[in-house]
């Protein structure tokens, strides 16, 4: 049997090898991208803005600028002759929940960090750039800091989704629902949803997890078989106004539809619709990051929770489909185009869209019947950076496939997010089977 140390080093080789074989960009351009897109994502907003914390599970912009920053410092600068940090007292600051590094600060509280503010934030991050274009240009990395690198590069992508998500929650939260960036996007002229088909799958023994090509997380593998019993797959994802007709039917009054967990939510925090949707005069509106207006009724639903789309599921007479029922239907069509790079590229603002059959990837992350477990074999990396992804598996539910605040280089079909099954400040939506 390998050892924990054997294990990291072979999975340090694949994400390199993999890495390469993936990407004729260089690291170092591909590493400026990724982290002037984080900039790019900052610049509409103010010092204020960036500093507001509106729940315990989101974070300041500020802070993710931080602690992305922070991930490169700790995990590949720290060893290098002659490290110094930036400012030692980032360390507990800006750590997220790597207990092995040290005891980070608490992740509630994080709003109540004033100081550094946004520009020594900011020149935090020049300092930090600066030290990994210098090590990239002096020699070659070894596998094992190019895998720290990548996972960095991917991780920062995460938080960037996150910016989004989270921002968009705080400026909701502000009764003047001040809007993050002008929209070009002209709700009248959207494109109507397409009718909803149903696919059918035989069962069948399937492959699934990933396969050893481009970057994965640890938790995307080992690469294994699963059962297909025979199903159906809704061939696009539930629209608003299909999840009108579950609110106007009772359905957030209806017990019997909910997980008891669920229904002790909806009771607890007074939901009657998804998170941003908003009633006024009779007609519903939804908050966006342009700003509120008039719920798009054939765009898809979203800011649901697991309890909401396992609830709509069971008012429809249907359900969720697995997460290998979901990987297996979306191998035949890989096809997406709302992902944030390319919605900020056209001038867009990140928000769902009306789009045609399929869809699997981008514009919102589709809920799962799979709690977040781990697969066949499945053993974490060593040292800090096994706390990645391993530790949370428990009372948490897989999400699949990305959304409009993903990069369209960021996803794959084995990608596996998770959050806890009352999470609604996502882009999460549903997608049907039976």
């Amino acid at each position: 049997m390998a050892t924990e140390t054997q294990t990291a080093e072979q999975t340090s080789q694949r994400l390199t090898d993999a890495t390469t074989k993936a990407s004729s960009e260089s690291i170092k351009d591909r590493y400026r991208r990724v982290r002037e897109l984080s900039m790019r994502i900052a610049a509409p907003l103010s010092a204020e803005d960036c500093a507001i914390q509106s729940m315990p599970d989101a974070s300041p912009t500020r802070w993710h600028l931080a602690h992305t920053t922070w991930f490169f410092e700790t995990f590949l600068l720290k060893e290098r002759p002659g490290f110094a940090p930036f400012n030692p007292s980032f360390e507990r600051l800006f750590n997220s929940y790597y207990n092995s590094v040290g005891q980070p600060f608490p992740r509630n509280r994080r709003g109540q960090i004033s100081r550094p503010g946004l520009n020594e934030t900011i020149d935090y991050r020049r300092h930090v750039d600066d030290a990994v274009t210098e090590l990239l240009s002096e020699s070659e990395l070894s596998p094992s800091q190019l895998s720290v690198l990548e996972l960095g590069l991917n991780h920062e992508q995460q938080h960037q989704e996150l910016m989004f998500t989270d921002v968009k929650h705080a400026l909701a939260s502000n009764p003047l629902h001040p809007i993050y960036a002008e929209d070009p996007f002209d709700s009248t002229t959207a494109p109507k949803a397409s009718p909803l088909r149903w696919r059918s799958s035989d069962e069948t023994i399937v492959e699934v997890g990933h396969d050893g090509n481009g970057f994965a997380y640890d938790n995307e593998g080992p690469r294994h078989r699963e059962l297909i019993h025979p199903h159906q797959m809704a061939s696009r994802c539930v629209t608003n106004r299909e999840y009108l007709e579950f609110i106007h039917d009772g359905g957030y009054r209806q017990p019997e539809y909910w997980l008891s967990l669920g229904w002790d939510a909806v009771n607890q925090h007074g939901w009657e619709a998804p998170l941003h949707w908003i009633s006024q005069n009779g007609d519903w509106h939804q908050f966006t990051l342009s700003g509120v207006r008039p719920l798009v009724l054939d765009e898809p639903v979203c800011h649901v929770s697991y309890f909401e789309a396992d609830a709509f599921a069971r008012w429809s007479g249907k359900r969720l489909p697995t997460e290998f029922e979901w990987e297996h239907a979306a191998s035949g069509d890989t096809t997406g185009e709302i992902f944030c790079d390319k919605l900020l590229q056209s001038g867009g603002v990140v928000h769902p869209r009306v789009t045609g059959d399929s869809d699997f990837l981008g514009n919102v992350w589709e809920w799962t019947a799979s709690q977040y477990l781990p697969y066949p074999g499945y053993r974490p990396v060593g040292g800090a950076l096994g706390e990645y992804n391993g530790k949370f598996m428990c009372n948490q539910f897989v999400l699949r496939g990305g959304s409009c605040a993903t990069s369209s280089d960021h996803i794959r079909l084995s990608y596996r997010n998770f959050f806890p099954p009352d999470a609604r400040w996502q882009f999460a939506g549903i997608r049907l089977a039976q």
